[in-house]
């Protein structure tokens, strides 16, 4: 059996930490799979999906690090519209910084079924993580099994 789900928001901050496993648990529960995997794929450039623990000081953390390895507005060739040609957008904003941000993350991550529910262990939780600028975002869920 597979089924596939595309969920729309939209973020409210330049870096923002979205927990979405009760959402991803609502689809399995939904979908009949009882064995088998789930994938939750982002559907952007900009953000990443991470399995990690949902606790608000780590997430500062988390900034902090972003902070150091992709500062914003570190002078980025993505960001010189003078001389950047390609994927150029009417709404085009600088956020290199961003890109470098995601290349960290995974784009997607898949986690095991069994007994109808997902394996995750005692603090992780399925985040799905803005850092770009509050936007419109999309993801996708994938559950394959009997």
């Amino acid at each position: 059996m597979i089924k596939n789900k595309t969920v729309e928001f939209k973020t409210e901050k330049d870096t923002q930490f979205i927990d979405i496993t009760d959402e991803v648990n609502k689809f399995i529960s939904k979908s009949g799979v009882k064995n088998g995997l789930v994938n939750i794929q982002t559907l952007h450039t900009t953000t990443g999906v991470l399995v990690n623990e949902n606790e608000p000081l780590l997430w500062g953390d988390f900034e902090k690090h972003f902070d150091k390895i992709a500062e914003k507005g570190a002078g980025y060739g993505h960001d010189d519209m003078n001389i950047r040609t390609v994927n150029v957008c009417d709404d085009e904003c600088a956020n290199a910084h961003s890109h470098c941000r995601a290349s960290h993350l995974m784009s997607n991550v898949t986690i095991n079924i069994i007994d109808g529910k997902l394996q995750l262990g005692r603090w992780q939780r399925i985040m799905f993580v803005e850092l770009d600028r509050p936007r419109n975002r999309s993801y996708q869920m994938l559950v394959i099994g009997e």
